[in-house]
């Protein structure tokens, strides 16, 4: 199912569950559905993408780590679906609603659960780098939110401030922090930077220590947008404010010199 979903097939979900059932000694649907978000918790720590809809569920068995992990190593044709998906290009999609693309953000359970979290792992895909890599991919999502706010503030009736929010990122450079600069009502800035993925909502992002640290210096003007399932149907949740104070920051590199 995750191969035809990353290759953009469609699939049904109920007849693979119910095909699983009748070779599991009567397993419930609901079991079998608990499994398939274990196999999704499991994914995550790897940064592998996971099926959407199934929302990663900590607490699965050794074995069914061990199990996983084998069957990534040994196939090549979900390691090609995986790469392909996160670095295809991508365009900025036609027809949105944004009256129905904000979401609610993800409690911390629903992003990450830490409890059976690999210190260390033998094998680690680079998936999710590689779609924070993708500057098409980026760009796209980027000049969506511009549209948003744009259309934010005509309908609240401020057009002359829609006809100010800059796309920064592309007429200043990387730099700044932020990637969009719109406006409150009231006329205050609104620091945007926007976070793209074609995977789930709850997949993992790349984020900067400039950027990290500019949320800091204007908390009470920044946000954080993050888009999820971008190719299919796109939409977005945000957060506000000082980003120290609601997302788990991992090291993941460092810079290295000698002396």
């Amino acid at each position: 199912m995750l191969v035809q979903e990353l290759s953009g097939q469609k699939y049904s979900k109920t007849h693979h569950r119910r095909a699983l059932q009748s070779l599991l000694n009567g397993r419930s649907e609901g079991s079998i559905e608990r499994k398939h978000q274990n196999i999704s918790a499991i994914l995550l720590e790897l940064e592998c993408p996971w099926i959407i809809g199934y929302k990663p569920l900590g607490n699965y068995q050794a074995l069914l780590f061990e199990v996983v992990m084998e069957t990534l190593v040994n196939d090549p044709i979900f390691d090609q679906a995986a790469r392909h998906a996160s670095e295809q290009p991508a365009i900025v999609p036609m027809g949105v609603n944004f009256d129905y693309w904000v979401e609610a953000t993800p409690q911390p359970t629903e992003v990450r659960e830490a409890a059976n979290r690999p210190q260390f792992l033998a094998m680690k895909r680079d998936y999710v780098a590689r779609e924070a890599r993708n500057r098409a991919l980026g760009l796209a999502g980027e000049e969506l939110v511009l549209n948003y706010e744009q259309q934010r503030l005509e309908r609240s009736g401020y057009g002359a401030l829609a006809g100010k929010v800059e796309h920064t990122s592309v007429k200043r450079g990387d730099g700044t922090g932020y990637d969009i600069l719109s406006f409150e009502t009231d006329g205050r800035e609104r620091f945007i930077e926007v976070k793209t993925t074609a995977f789930a909502k709850g997949t993992p992002f790349y984020i900067s220590r400039n950027e990290v640290e500019f949320s800091k210096a204007t908390s009470d003007r920044y946000h954080l947008y993050r888009l999820f399932e971008f190719r299919t149907r796109p939409r977005m949740f945000s957060l506000a404010g000082d980003l120290h104070d609601q997302l788990q920051l991992d090291p993941v590199t460092y810079l290295a010199s000698l002396g």
